[in-house]
């Protein structure tokens, strides 16, 4: 009988909504798949589900360190393994709720033993990137891992360095390393993508950006600021990074805005390209105006709950 269910999308895609009805048909509890969750006080840069969300359904793996803390994705799969086997004592069956791919990965192909860079490493390649920009190390990444150069963005400083780090580090090509996670694996367990539009979505990001502003985004990177500031992975989170330009001078408000709506996009385009070369994902087309009960029903009917 399966026991774990995974609903998969972007920013924006209406999981939460999806999520909720979800859980109740298959009689499943939620735990998160978001990278970003797991940081206490990143609630609305992330939109993190309400209080009432999360009490009318029990969620998981959120809210477990604070911004100024790392969380590796081995961190992450031991939190899992302990609330997956809390979830089963309670008889109910488990519903991951996400769109971090590499999260996903690992809990369904296992965790890649790559070895870190040394931090001098780390900390080299930061200064390079810090001094030269991103074209200099970009163009070592395709002369040393074309194939991972591919499928990372020209600006995506914190995967551009981890694949550069390793590749430096270890002689072999992160790439390499990767080729047990080929995207057309067979999935061994129900996996479904909420799908929209391209023009539809980037509109829902849009205007989620402009609502978190208005909830009180920057009181709440304040917040944090003054209570221990961001770490290195949370303080690069879509969204909080160029708040925090903004604050520190670096452009406007607005501009600020529109860089992060522009950044989430392309981590969308990332997303849903690797997500839908699985042949076994269950694509969900989502339509405006369509209730997340209503998806959640159609959904729980092509899976059988």
């Amino acid at each position: 009988m399966t026991q774990r269910f995974f609903l998969l999308g972007p920013t924006a895609s209406g999981k939460t909504a999806v999520a909720l009805d979800l859980a109740g048909r298959l009689n499943a509890e939620i735990l998160s798949l978001d990278s970003m969750l797991v940081y206490r006080g990143m609630d609305i840069g992330t939109a993190k589900p309400s209080a009432e969300e999360m009490a009318s359904v029990p969620h998981h793996l959120i809210d477990l360190v604070e911004p100024s803390e790392e969380f590796s994705v081995a961190r992450y799969l031991q939190a899992a393994a302990e609330a997956e086997k809390d979830v089963y004592a309670r008889g109910k069956k488990v519903l991951y709720v996400g769109g971090t791919t590499m999260w996903f990965k690992a809990l369904v192909f296992g965790l890649l033993d790559i070895p870190d860079a040394p931090q001098a490493l780390q900390d080299e390649l930061q200064r390079q990137w810090d001094r030269n920009g991103a074209a200099d190390l970009y163009r070592e990444l395709q002369q040393v891992d074309a194939l991972a150069a591919e499928k990372i963005h020209p600006n995506d400083e914190r995967r551009i360095l981890r694949a550069l780090g390793v590749q430096r580090s270890t002689g072999k090509a992160l790439s390499a390393w990767q080729q047990q996670w080929q995207a057309d694996s067979k999935l061994p367990e129900p996996a479904a993508l909420l799908e929209w539009p391209r023009e539809v979505l980037h509109q829902r990001v849009a205007q989620r950006f402009e609502g978190m502003v208005e909830a009180g985004l920057l009181g709440e990177i304040a917040a944090i600021l003054s209570s221990g500031g961001f770490g290195r992975t949370a303080g690069k989170a879509i969204g909080y990074r160029q708040v925090l330009d903004h604050l520190e001078g670096k452009c406007s408000l607005e501009e600020g805005l529109q860089k992060a709506v522009t950044k989430t996009n392309v981590l969308i385009r990332r997303q849903m390209t690797w997500l839908r070369s699985f042949p076994d994902l269950l694509r969900i087309e989502m339509q405006q105006g369509e209730a997340g009960s209503e998806v959640a029903a159609r959904l729980a009917a092509a899976w059988h709950a």
